[in-house]
């Protein structure tokens, strides 16, 4: 009887927690309500499988129950009960698949009308183009791919000159307009995730995949990468924000093109070296920093990395923490540079500064720091080295001291929690990962090494 009971319990908390479960699939916010419909079909016909079967089971149980005054039957074949079971089974099986046929025929055939956006993944950030004023998107390939044309637009295509290059991870698309999304990848195997829209596909290095739909609600909606693509695979995440028309356009017109990024002048060293003068009274005339004044090296740091730090602290994304005292001076001198060409010069010239080794102030154990590192060195390089392609600046050679407030302000979240600040993001998960203050000495101790 234990059993039954069991049984009962297990088929009514279970059916009770379905109804009142406040777990349950987002509100949509597209067209592609057909896809929870299946997804409810499966689900009733499974409940009603998983009720009928425990329920049966429990009968059995009772009825058939030990008694020394019954003797059991033996029938080793049922011809009808098996006809009935397999008839059921098959009924079963076919309504549940039937009606995603149906809507993955709709799902991969594409309306004329669909606006086509690029949708490209690499390790552990999304970028996005769309089509210009001719609605064409210009050819791509990754023998153009560089750090200076990281989409991989074909030099040799005009069609490429207006499309808009939007090199971050958050995309805006407007209200009831249907868009074919092109999924690219740059590296590895990745995913292309909205729940709320019901879209889901893999990004395939070598090929371009696709889904299609319409978004049906404004807001802003995660994009999560299902697929796991490497050591910061839930990191990687982005955001679609669906805006009417109005709002579209204006955000659009604020996006540069590819012929607005090649316009761009490369920093000038030699102008930055003037500009250099407010910056070295803290960091030092050969960017070595200064442990007094709180400012670290920054000789050996590429200018990629300098520009955006001193954009940020410009547009308020760093150095806005009420307790990020040192960040907020920098905020306050990154405003004597006018403009981005200033930032770009000076920029150019820290990157002629000829790095040294800063010395090590803190006490850590290098070989538990060794197996902390591991992570680290997926992003920024197994000696520490950086890497463009990842966005990871260079860390060896680095301030032990700076290094451990900055980690310590990541798992604060004191840095890294501006909406705009992607790559900050993805180190706030990282840095908690360090269990306390010794594992970070320990990690820092064995960086220092490098």
């Amino acid at each position: 009887m234990n059993i039954v009971v069991a049984l009962l319990f297990l088929v009514i908390g279970s059916v009770v927690f379905h109804i009142l479960s406040p777990w349950w699939m987002t509100p949509i916010a597209s067209n592609w309500g057909t896809i929870d419909t299946t997804i409810d079909i499966t689900l009733y016909i499974t409940a009603v499988v998983f009720v009928a079967v425990n329920l049966f089971l429990a009968y059995c149980i009772y009825k058939y129950r030990y008694d020394p005054n019954k003797r059991a039957e033996y029938e080793p074949e049922n011809k009808k009960l098996e006809t009935w079971l397999t008839s059921i089974t098959a009924i079963g099986v076919a309504a549940m698949l039937a009606p995603g046929l149906v809507v993955w025929a709709d799902f991969v055939d594409v309306p004329e009308e669909a606006h086509p956006i690029e949708v490209m993944g690499e390790q552990w950030q999304w970028r996005f183009r769309l089509p210009g004023s001719d609605g064409i998107l210009g050819e791509v390939d990754s023998r153009f791919v560089s750090e200076d044309n990281p989409f991989g637009i074909s030099p040799n295509d005009d069609a490429g000159l207006d499309d808009v290059l939007i090199d971050n991870s958050e995309l805006h698309l407007p209200l009831n307009k249907p868009v074919k999304v092109l999924l690219r990848s740059k590296d590895v195997l990745h995913d292309f995730a909205v729940p709320q829209f019901r879209v889901k596909m893999d990004l395939v290095p070598g090929t371009v995949s696709y889904v299609w739909f319409t978004p049906t609600r404004e807001g802003k909606f995660d994009i999560l990468c299902m697929e796991l693509c490497g050591i910061a695979h839930y990191a990687m995440r982005g955001h679609v924000v669906v805006d009417n028309e109005s709002n579209y356009n204006s955000w659009l017109e604020d996006q540069s093109t590819w012929a607005d990024v090649q316009g761009i002048a490369p920093g000038d060293s030699i102008k930055g070296a003037a500009q250099y003068a407010v910056c070295s009274s803290c960091h030092g005339m050969n960017g070595e920093g200064n442990i007094a004044m709180n400012s670290p090296r920054i000789a050996g740091l590429p200018d990629w990395y300098i520009e955006r730090q001193l954009a940020y602290y410009k547009q308020g994304i760093r150095g806005a923490h009420e307790k990020d005292i040192y960040g907020q001076q920098m905020a306050a001198m990154s405003n004597v540079l006018a403009d981005d060409a200033a930032i770009r010069d000076v920029a150019a010239y820290i990157e002629t500064l000829e790095p040294g080794r800063a010395n090590p102030v803190l006490r850590g154990d290098a070989t538990r720091g060794k197996s902390h590192y591991t992570s680290c060195g997926a992003c920024h390089g197994a000696k520490g080295q950086g890497n463009f392609a990842l966005q990871a600046p260079a860390l060896a050679g680095q301030n032990d001291w700076y290094l451990k407030r900055q980690l310590e302000h990541f798992r604060l979240g004191i840095r890294g929690t501006h909406e705009d600040d992607n790559y900050g993001h993805q180190m706030v998960l990282m840095a908690r990962s360090l269990q306390n203050e010794q594992s970070i000495d320990d990690l820092l101790a064995y960086l220092s090494g490098l």
